[in-house]
């Protein structure tokens, strides 16, 4: 019997040695498996800020796409760290986010899983009932000449009647994508806790001058509950100009000179001007022209009108080199970009002019997008000769 029981003894304390107490993230198997060893050895409410923990740090924690890369990225992050040390972590970032939850408050998100194990808990406070997201934004601030220096986004959930939903004690994913022109300019996340949400306010100080056409800006939210994601965007939002973020002007030395590289300096006075030797052997290279596209260039722009209109969007975004459009994938958004487009239909393009290496097109054309809504266009194209090929490089719609 006493043998019997030492071997009992022996096998729990070899169990309880072989139970981890830090992060494994060589693949997500470890990862899972030794969190649930950490988890473990909690009481019942620490398993929760633990969870919670570990979930805030997934979601604002890390920068990656969905939920394979987010686990991936949280597992560099916390590898090796043992609870008090997550624990830190995550009232770090929740702070450097703004977002009301701390280590050491009681349980405030819900039921947090972030293996994803989305099914409906009979107490899943993020299982919130609810019709659509409505958005709700305002200009705050002020730059000293009336003007504001931020908008105020706050995202509500809504019933079929679009009266905002009653909910406490949750902790949704809330999302907001900022656009200009479909070229994305930021993302920010925070935590829905309850329909007083306060929501994001986007500081125009945070925007680049360079990206933002026209001065206006869209938006998109998206509001992520148990069973659904909820998204809503509102386009054209304007932004005051002289708030934008602009790059600073790098500081040159005045008292510096410019020193041709060929210039010879005399070792007996080297403070004279170096003089640059003169070879009267010596031959000029002239740089050789640029090739000639030897198509005209509101022949680019009616191929990308027409490409675009057919929804050949990947043959559109070839005909163009325009940094501001930024990816394919932004450029092809079915939110913010030419992927919203259902129809263009031209009605006149002409050649402003052209030199060696640009051309500027302007194009007359009325655009329908997917809901039906048809608005007329004055676009003015700009064109750049790449390899002797017109590629449009800027992009202004006219008043």
């Amino acid at each position: 019997m006493k043998k019997f029981s030492f071997l009992l003894v022996l096998s729990l304390l070899l169990f309880t040695a072989c139970k981890k107490d830090h992060v494994d993230a060589t693949n997500t198997k470890t990862l899972q498996s030794s969190i649930n060893d950490m988890t473990s050895s909690l009481s019942t409410i620490k398993q929760i800020k633990f969870n919670e923990a570990l979930y805030i740090l997934k979601t604002f924690g890390v920068e990656a796409e969905g939920d394979v890369e987010e686990l991936k990225a949280l597992g560099k992050l916390i590898d090796g760290k043992k609870v008090p040390e997550i624990l830190a972590l995550a009232d770090e970032v929740a702070q450097k986010n703004g977002i009301e939850w701390a280590s050491t408050s009681p349980p405030s998100l819900g039921e947090m899983n972030i293996f994803g194990d989305d099914k409906a808990k009979e107490t899943d406070a993020n299982d919130v009932k609810a019709s659509s997201l409505s958005i709700i934004t305002r200009p705050t601030g002020d730059d000293g000449s009336g003007a504001p220096t931020a908008i105020q986004i706050v995202p509500r959930l809504v019933d079929g009647s679009g009266n905002p939903v009653s909910f406490t004690g949750a902790g949704l994913e809330a999302t907001l994508e900022v656009f200009s022109n479909g070229v994305k300019l930021s993302t920010a996340k925070n935590l829905m806790q309850d329909n007083n949400f306060k929501g994001f306010n986007l500081k125009f100080s945070s925007i680049p001058a360079a990206k933002v056409v026209d001065n206006k800006i869209d938006i998109t939210v998206s509001v992520k509950t148990t069973a659904k994601t909820f998204k809503m965007s509102k386009i054209g939002l304007d932004v005051n100009a002289s708030a934008l973020k602009v790059p600073a002007v790098p500081k040159t030395d005045s008292t510096s000179v410019t020193q041709d590289p060929n210039a010879v300096i005399d070792p007996n006075n080297p403070t004279a001007t170096p003089t640059t030797p003169t070879d009267p052997n010596a031959t000029t290279t002239t740089p050789a022209a640029p090739k000639q596209p030897a198509a005209d260039p509101k022949s680019t722009v009616s191929k990308f009108l027409n490409s675009v209109s057919s929804q050949n969007l990947k043959a559109a975004y070839e005909t163009s080199s325009n940094p501001s459009w930024g990816s394919y994938e932004s450029f092809s958004n079915p939110t913010s970009g030419f992927g919203s487009v259902k129809n263009v239909s031209v009605k006149n393009i002409t050649t402003n002019g052209t030199t060696a290496n640009g051309a500027s097109v302007n194009a007359t054309y009325d655009v329908t997008d997917k809901n039906g809504k048809t608005t007329s266009l004055k676009v003015t194209f700009g064109l750049k000769n790449v390899n002797g090929d017109w590629k449009i490089s800027s992009y202004k719609i006219n008043p």
